[in-house]
């Protein structure tokens, strides 16, 4: 594969509510700091590669970034690198963020937010992107607790032009359900890779049937989650990277778009060539001896 040449469009496109966006998308949590995300005390990236790989990924066309105002370093936030790289902002760029959990300015977890702090978190993510509204707010959370009051404020935002479409993080099946009561969902960010679980794979089923678009995070590092790419990769999933020439990461974000025209791909980097690679991979296209292979890989 010649990464240098391929763009997102080979990935093929899908809707977010009313915007279209290439499957093989950016995501920004690696961009403010090295090794280990969502730590305090990361060490800072350099702010000048961090802005080349993003306007790279505009570039060769990626136009769906995901991010969060809970994703920076001491130094900078991945909101403040997107603002000061891409704005003024191409008319089909979609930003996608993640309202929810919270981080204080030492960059320590605070708990996750109530509906009265939301619209707060809302407007952080507007002032940071230097934004009207948002294209589109996924509400995160963590356990199985109801989510209507929650997601309830921000369909009161989408209602007031503050969001144009909302969506779901790390949910169970039960939460899409109570969400739609309220308002359109129209994705769901879940983890999701090689050797998923069969409660992922529900859910990625769920959203295929319903026409929502499915947003694997994790799907090149599995179970490894914020450590990054397993070290020791699977014979199966080494075997197909052999056969096509490529690294094992492209083969994982190959297999996850391969599970269902809904998916999408949010691979994320602070490195320019890995950004090639990743977005090359949206062009890799494998068997289905391979798939079903690889379907019995481990993370």
């Amino acid at each position: 594969m010649t990464s240098q040449t391929i763009t997102a469009a080979a990935s093929g496109t899908w809707k977010l509510g009313d915007r279209t966006v290439h499957r093989l998308g950016f995501g920004t949590m690696r961009l403010p700091q090295y090794g280990e995300a969502l730590v305090p005390d990361a060490v800072p990236r350099d702010r000048d590669q961090a802005l080349q790989v993003l306007r790279r990924a505009v570039e060769l066309g990626v136009n769906h970034i995901d991010t969060a105002a809970f994703y920076f370093s001491p130094l900078r936030s991945a909101n403040e690198l997107i603002d000061r790289a891409l704005a003024p902002y191409p008319d089909d760029l979609v930003i996608a963020t993640k309202v929810g959990p919270g981080r204080d300015l030492s960059g320590d977890w605070l708990p996750h937010a109530t509906p009265a702090q939301l619209r707060g978190q809302v407007e952080e993510n507007l002032r940071q992107l230097g934004r009207d509204h948002l294209d589109v707010v996924n509400l995160r959370i963590v356990g199985t607790d109801s989510l209507a009051d929650r997601f309830g404020t921000l369909a009161d935002l989408r209602q007031a032009g503050l969001i144009r479409h909302l969506g779901l993080s790390n949910i169970r099946p039960h939460h899409l359900t109570e969400a739609q009561a309220i308002a359109p969902v129209v994705c769901v960010q879940n983890m999701y890779g090689i050797g998923a679980s069969p409660e992922q794979e529900e859910l990625l089923r769920i959203c295929g049937e319903q026409g929502i678009a499915f947003v694997p995070f994790y799907s090149i590092a599995g179970t490894g989650r914020t450590t990054g790419a397993p070290a020791r990769d699977s014979d199966r999933v080494h075997a197909v990277a052999r056969a096509h020439g490529v690294s094992t990461a492209q083969v994982r974000l190959a297999w996850t778009l391969h599970q269902g025209p809904h998916v999408l791909a949010i691979p994320g980097t602070g490195d320019l060539g890995h950004l090639a690679e990743n977005v090359a991979a949206g062009s890799l296209r494998l068997t289905e001896d391979e798939l079903t292979d690889l379907r019995h890989g481990t993370a």
